[in-house]
């Protein structure tokens, strides 16, 4: 398959070539999913350069461990489990420090003013709305909205039973909605 044929396979067919050692393979996954695994990674962990950081470390973990991928049509949510497990490790090992917020973050020139104004603001309260979220809510929420984990795989990843998960996420957006209720 050439370089462009690669990037048009199905997920499982990437995942199977990499799994066999296929680096091309590796990384048209990687290309597919970088974006969705940076961002998600970047609300847990908050800045720029650490999420760029324990993505790459995601990432060097999941080509290490291929092998333990059973269905590899899941690849994303596969991925997007290793990536939670880094930033949460990542998260572990940080010391506890003050930190300069919003220090590395790169403003897009491509906004005016006025919108990037408005949507910090938005930005913002749902961090607000976020952190204010029970930790298993926080997690829940994130592996669903950010990460689109089933029901099921958060249950998995968080070791929780499926209606554990499901409460959690109806808190969470009851809560969430209350608190963004002035942005609608």
């Amino acid at each position: 398959m050439a370089d462009g044929d690669l990037r048009a396979a199905p997920d499982g067919i990437l995942a199977a070539r990499a799994a066999d050692g296929d680096v091309e393979a590796f990384e048209a996954l990687l290309h597919r999913h970088t974006r969705i695994v940076r961002a998600f990674v970047y609300r847990i962990v908050g800045t720029l350069s650490e999420t760029d950081d324990v993505v790459q470390e995601a990432f060097l973990t999941a080509w290490r461990q291929l092998s333990t991928l059973n269905d590899p049509n899941a690849v994303k949510a596969w991925l997007m489990r290793v990536a939670s497990r880094e930033a949460y490790a990542h998260l572990r090992k940080k010391p506890a420090h003050d930190t300069l917020d919003g220090f590395d973050r790169a403003a897009d020139p491509s906004l005016l003013p006025e919108a990037a104004a408005i949507r910090n603001a938005q930005l913002q309260a749902l961090s607000l709305a976020l952190d204010a979220l029970p930790e298993a809510q926080r997690r829940c929420w994130l592996l669903r909205e950010v990460g689109s984990l089933s029901y099921t795989e958060i249950a998995e990843e968080m070791k929780l039973p499926v209606s554990t998960v499901r409460g959690n996420l109806s808190r969470a957006r009851a809560s969430i909605t209350i608190q963004m209720a002035g942005w609608r």
